[in-house]
């Protein structure tokens, strides 16, 4: 686990808010400039770094090998805190492809995993983890949001 700096929020961002505040224009592109101004760290471990690497590479984003290689390489890598060793967690969710999230989060002491996905914002907390969507994130986490 990283150091914990002062009144930083560690975070797990999950791959679809990710992907929608590195891609799209709204609301959720505000993380990224939370991120780059270190309001908030954001967490990965191999497992959910891996699940976005392979995320940008689907047809419907139309990126090329070299945007995704520049967005992994300037918006992600310098900002975001690998977590190491994460113990692993099953049978949280009913879908597994969230448990390596919900480790991550756990195994950096993130205070939150924010998702748009209802089966984990339906769970509240585990353990020290909660689970909140990005616009609760912003209101409650983001003063003037």
């Amino acid at each position: 686990m990283g150091k914990k700096k002062k009144g930083v929020t560690r975070v797990v961002l999950d791959t679809n808010v990710l992907v929608s505040a590195l891609l799209f224009k709204g609301k959720v592109s505000r993380f990224v400039a939370l991120w780059q101004q270190g309001r908030l760290v954001p967490l990965f471990s191999k497992e959910t770094f891996g699940e976005l690497r392979k995320v940008l590479t689907y047809p419907k984003f139309a990126l090329d090998q070299e945007e995704t290689g520049t967005i992994l390489e300037d918006a992600i890598l310098p900002f975001f805190e690998i977590v190491d060793s994460v113990e692993p967690i099953k049978g949280v969710c009913p879908d597994p492809d969230d448990d390596p999230f919900i480790a991550c989060a756990a195994s950096g002491g993130a205070e939150f995993v924010v998702t748009g996905d209802a089966r984990l914002v339906g769970l509240r907390q585990y353990g020290t983890v909660r689970f909140i969507t990005p616009s609760e994130f912003l209101k409650r986490c983001v003063p003037g949001e």
